[in-house]
């Protein structure tokens, strides 16, 4: 992650320069205690399997991740200029921990990992433009039972 202080003037004045609508009610609630959470990651790497649909430059989808995916069959098809994919290609965990759920769940950290997880083409669009697909993906997790996504933003 780079900090603001270590960016050129003109890229920290374009991240600086982004307007963040507030929530007009409280978006958070109470649940389980995380033991018995069941998780779900969310990331916005432009990530999928290399037999699906590749991201486009401004793609409000999203892709399905098996919860026993292999490393091996993830791609990324991420479209901005300024993405670095060199993490990514040493270790997927950078942009989707799913080796760390595993991990939790085995140490009884977590209750279990999801069945399905979920990747966006994070650049390009609006909040507003997304909201219809995270409500798409809102009732996903929920038809899955999770109750707590760990959100990998990129």
């Amino acid at each position: 992650m780079v900090r603001l202080a270590d960016m050129v003037d003109i890229e920290r004045e374009h991240i600086l320069g982004k307007d963040c609508e507030p929530f007009d009610t409280q978006p958070w609630v109470e649940g389980p205690p995380l033991s018995q959470r069941r998780v779900a990651l969310i990331t916005s790497a432009g990530l999928h399997r290399t037999s699906d649909k590749a991201f486009s430059l401004v793609d409000l989808s999203y892709r399905v991740i098996p919860g026993n995916v292999v490393a091996d069959d993830l791609t990324m098809t991420h479209s901005s200029v300024h993405f670095d994919r060199t993490g990514f290609r040493e270790d997927v965990n950078l942009v989707f921990p799913i080796d760390r759920l595993r991990e939790l769940e085995a140490a009884g950290m977590i209750g279990s990992v999801a069945d399905f997880h979920y990747s966006l083409m994070g650049a390009g669009w609006l909040p507003h433009q997304i909201e219809p697909t995270m409500h798409e993906l809102a009732r996903l997790l929920r038809e899955d039972e999770v109750d707590a996504v760990c959100l990998v933003p990129v």
